[in-house]
C-alpha cells in the first residue's frame, strides 16, 4: 500500500514538473528557461506558472481512479497538496 502511494506521489511530482516546463514554453517570452523563470519571479507570476504546471495532476489522478488504483490516486493528491502549500508559501513570501 505504501509503495502504491509513493508511486502516485512520484507520478504527481513528475507530472507537475512536465506541466511547469510546458507552461514556461507556452507563456514564456524567451527560449531560455532561466530567463523566463527570472522574469516570472520579478513580475510576480511564478506561482501562477506553478499552478498551471500542477494541472497535469488532474489527468493522472482521474486516470488512476478509472483504473481502480486508489492508493496511487491518493499519492497524486498528496503531491498536489504539497505543491499547493509550496505555492502559497512562495506567494506570501513575496
Amino acid at each position: 500500500m505504501k509503495k502504491e502511494i509513493l508511486i502516485g506521489f512520484i507520478v504527481g511530482v513528475i507530472a507537475t514538473v512536465f506541466g511547469f516546463i510546458f507552461a514556461i514554453q507556452f507563456f514564456g517570452q524567451s527560449d531560455d528557461w532561466g530567463i523566463v523563470i527570472e522574469q516570472a519571479i520579478a513580475e510576480g507570476f511564478f506561482t501562477k506558472l506553478m499552478s498551471i504546471g500542477a494541472l497535469l495532476n488532474l489527468g493522472a489522478f482521474f486516470l488512476f481512479l478509472k483504473k481502480n488504483k486508489d492508493h496511487r490516486a491518493k499519492g497524486v493528491l498528496i503531491s498536489t497538496v504539497l505543491i499547493l502549500i509550496t505555492t502559497m508559501i512562495i506567494k506570501f513570501m513575496n
